[in-house]
C-alpha cells in the first residue's frame, strides 16, 4: 500500500496562503426597545442611588436630633419624679397629706374569653381593640372610657402604668400598624414615615407621647398594634373575681405594673 508522503513545511505555508481570508460579519444591530430599556434602567439606578444618599444624610442628621430628644426626655422624667418627692416631703413637714394628680393614662389587659358574653360587651371590647385574651392597649382617661371600662370590668384588668412598663412594652412587644399590616418597630424610619407630620420621629418620641398623653396621643396609640402578651408567670388567681376581692379582674391601679412584668 502506497503511503502519501507528508507535506513539507514549505508546502503547508503555500496551501495556507492560497486560502482566501474569511470575511467578518457585520455586528448585529441592537433593537431599539432594548436600548430604551437600558437607558431607563440606568436612569432609575441613578435616581435610586441619589435617593439612598439623601436618606443616609438625613438619617445621620436625625440621629443627632434623636439623641438630643432622648436626653431631654430623661431630664424631664427625672425632674417630674424629683418634684413629686419634694412635694411629698414638704407636705409631711407641714403636717398635710400629699395627693398626686389624677392619672391620665391607663393600661387595659383582657383576661377572659367570649363565653356567655353580652353582645354589647363584645362590641365595647372591639372598640377598645381587645379582641383576644391577653391583649393590652393604652387608654386615655376620660368620662367615656371610664364608662366603657365599667361595662367590661369582669373581662379586663386595668391600672396606671409607670414609665418602665410603657417603655418595656413598646420596646419588646411593640408593633406598628402600617397599611393594615403588623410591622415590628425595628427602625425609626417606620415611625418617622407614619408620624413624622406630628413631630414623632423615633421610638423615644413615641414613648414620650404615650406616657405623657400628649396632643397626638390618639394618632400615636392608633399607630401601635395591640400588645400580645404571654400568660402571667404563676398563672391567674381567680379571673371571675374582682381584684379587690382577691381575683384578677377590675381596677388594680399601680399593681398593673407587677402583672405586666409577669406577662411581658
Amino acid at each position: 500500500r502506497d503511503r502519501k508522503s507528508p507535506r513539507s513545511a514549505h508546502e503547508n505555508k503555500v496551501v495556507m496562503a492560497s486560502k482566501a481570508p474569511r470575511e467578518r460579519k457585520a455586528p448585529r444591530s441592537v433593537p431599539e426597545s432594548l436600548l430604551k430599556k437600558r437607558k431607563r434602567n440606568e436612569k432609575l439606578a441613578k435616581i435610586a442611588a441619589e435617593k439612598a444618599a439623601a436618606e443616609e444624610k438625613a438619617a445621620t442628621a436625625n440621629t443627632a436630633e434623636i439623641f438630643k430628644r432622648a436626653e431631654k426626655y430623661v431630664k424631664e422624667y427625672r425632674d417630674t419624679e424629683r418634684d413629686a418627692i419634694n412635694q411629698k416631703r414638704q407636705a409631711k413637714l407641714d403636717g398635710d397629706l400629699y395627693m398626686a394628680a389624677e392619672p391620665k393614662l391607663l393600661l387595659v389587659v383582657r383576661v377572659r374569653g367570649i363565653n356567655r358574653m353580652h353582645p354589647n360587651t363584645r362590641k365595647i371590647l372591639q372598640l377598645l381593640r381587645l379582641r383576644q385574651i391577653q391583649n393590652a392597649t393604652f387608654l386615655r382617661v376620660n368620662k367615656a372610657t371610664l364608662n366603657m371600662l365599667k361595662r367590661v370590668e369582669p373581662y379586663v384588668t386595668y391600672g396606671t402604668p409607670n414609665l418602665k412598663t410603657v417603655r418595656d412594652l413598646i420596646y419588646k412587644r411593640g408593633f406598628a400598624k402600617v397599611n393594615g399590616q403588623r410591622i415590628p418597630l425595628s427602625d425609626n424610619k417606620i415611625i418617622a414615615d407614619k408620624l413624622g407630620k406630628h413631630d414623632i420621629i423615633c421610638i423615644e418620641d413615641l414613648i414620650h407621647e404615650i406616657f405623657t398623653v400628649g396632643p397626638h396621643f390618639k394618632e400615636a396609640n392608633k399607630f401601635l398594634w395591640p400588645f400580645k402578651l404571654s400568660s402571667p408567670l404563676g398563672g391567674y388567681k381567680a379571673k371571675r373575681k374582682n381584684f379587690a376581692e382577691g381575683g384578677d379582674a377590675g381596677n388594680r391601679d399601680e399593681y398593673i405594673n407587677t402583672l405586666i412584668r409577669r406577662m411581658n
